[in-house]
């Protein structure tokens, strides 16, 4: 009987103590997620701020204030150097040298020295050489105008150039001598004249083109000036009409002979193709 009442306390102990730890799987399995977030939204420990600096209005950490410029976990203050300016931004090295100096080795300004002759350019930074000067080196050489010449502006300043009629040499402009039947051409390259249409240039002259028969003037720039008729080939004594043979006709020149189709060309005469 006693053994029975034993087993019985057992079993109610037993059934009592499932039910509570099913409760409790349930509570975490419900409540779990929940802690996590609330862990996840809880603020992250702040940064200390150093001085002269302010935490950033965007994402995190901090940034130095105007002036200042960071220095490992500290900021310092910016040496702004004699004939400089404080530029008040949050980039760059925070100054700027004023007009007329230029930055060196990012730590001074110093100011730009102006040779005579040259003036300060807009940018405060450089300097340029007046017209009439030309730059070499680090100073602005005046430029000497030949007679018969003309200042014009170039990169580095100015220099001359000779008017129409004349050429460079030396120092100096000297006169172009143009052969009869010839002109002044406008090139600033090559000969700096050109004969007249119905000529050509020949030991600095201009000798007129000699057309012979069954021939016409060419004026293009290379060969005799001439050109032979269609029909005709050019000899070392003019132009000679053309002899045709037998199943031949002529090209697009004009002035050779080639062989129909199904021809081809042997010693002089256009045999059939077998």
């Amino acid at each position: 009987m006693a053994h029975n009442t034993i087993a019985t306390q057992h079993s109610s102990r037993a059934a009592c103590a499932h039910p509570v730890s099913g409760h409790g799987r349930m509570f975490w399995t419900l409540l779990g997620p929940i802690f996590a977030l609330l862990l996840l939204a809880l603020p992250a420990i702040a940064q200390p701020v150093p001085e002269n600096a302010s935490t950033n209005t965007y994402g995190e950490g901090w940034e130095c204030n105007i002036g200042y410029r960071p220095d490992g976990e500290s900021c310092v203050a910016i040496v702004v150097p004699q004939q400089a300016y404080a530029t008040n931004r949050t980039y760059g090295q925070g100054w700027e040298c004023n007009h007329g100096y230029r930055e060196v080795n990012k730590t001074t300004c110093v100011a730009v020295a102006v040779p005579a002759g040259g003036f300060l350019d807009p940018s405060g930074e450089r300097w340029k050489c007046l017209r009439g000067f030309l730059k070499v080196g680090d100073n602005c050489q005046e430029v000497i105008v030949p007679d018969n010449g003309y200042l014009v502006e170039a990169s580095n300043g100015s220099t001359w150039e000779c008017e129409r009629g004349f050429e460079q040499a030396g120092n100096g402009c000297a006169p172009i001598v143009v052969p009869a039947n010839g002109f002044l051409n406008g090139l600033h390259y090559g000969e700096p004249w050109t004969c007249e249409r119905g000529f050509f240039a020949q030991d600095d002259l201009c000798k007129a083109v000699f057309v012979p028969e069954f021939a016409y003037f060419d004026d293009a720039s290379y060969g005799e000036g001439w050109s032979c008729q269609r029909g005709y080939e050019a000899t070392e004594t003019g132009c000679d009409l053309i002899d045709i043979p037998e199943n031949a006709h002529l090209d697009r020149s004009g002035n050779r002979w080639e062989c129909n189709r199904n021809f081809q060309q042997y010693k002089g005469q256009c045999r059939l193709i077998n």
